[in-house]
């Protein structure tokens, strides 16, 4: 029992110390919220991202597997490719979401399953999801070693509080931008510096993984 309780605690502190940046592109997240990017996208992202690492870093509960730091930090390549893209085509998105926003609050299926699914299949929420997984793919490294110094049991109760966490981190991220300062502030200026935190984003986790190191003129 108490290691199931180790468990619990280290299932915790691992995501709390490997995702605490992540308050701050969810919070960037939920200002841009509108008729065409919804709640559900984010949340949907994001738990779809990190699934996505928690598979990637397996192997180390199967086998110790070592993932370079270098090759991690390519990741970092979505973000800085949704922010430019979000930077060419800002006009046209904006004419777009204006006529897609009209047409789904007239065809917004009343089937809560069916809903579920098209949110799932949805642009917005992959996009989400890319951020995500660029955002977090350093965490692999950590949770490598982590998942390899357990049983099924522990390693269990550490998903557990992983995916819970991630409903929290939304609550959190979503509470905060509900504030009328930070809201007012996001709401102003959150368009606008949404593409250019994403390519700062990408640059940095490149920068951060030392994943420069990769190009032949860095190395010499």
């Amino acid at each position: 029992m108490s290691q199931l309780g180790t468990a619990f605690s280290e299932g915790i502190i691992a995501f709390v110390a490997t995702n605490i940046d992540d308050i701050i592109i969810l919070l960037i997240f939920f200002s841009q919220i509108d008729a065409n990017f919804r709640r559900r996208h984010i949340l949907l992202g994001q738990y779809l991202g990190f699934t996505a690492i928690i598979i990637a870093s397996l192997p180390g509960f199967f086998g110790g597997l070592v993932v370079q730091r270098e090759w991690i930090g390519l990741l970092g390549l979505l973000p800085i490719a949704i922010g430019i893209q979000q930077l060419i085509s800002r006009k046209e998105e904006t004419i777009t979401v204006q006529t897609v926003s009209s047409d789904f609050r007239q065809s917004t299926p009343t089937n809560p399953v069916l809903s579920f699914i098209l949110s799932v299949l949805h642009p917005q929420t992959y996009k989400v999801a890319a951020v995500t997984i660029a955002n977090g793919g350093d965490n692999i490294s950590i949770y490598i070693p982590l998942f390899a110094g357990h049983d099924l049991a522990s390693l269990g109760v550490i998903l557990s509080i992983f995916f819970i966490m991630v409903g929290v981190w939304c609550a959190i991220a979503y509470f905060l931008s509900r504030q009328p300062t930070i809201a007012d502030i996001l709401s102003r200026y959150g368009n606008a510096v949404v593409p250019f935190v994403l390519i700062g984003l990408g640059l940095f986790i490149m920068y951060e993984r030392g994943t420069f190191t990769l190009l032949p003129w860095v190395r010499s």
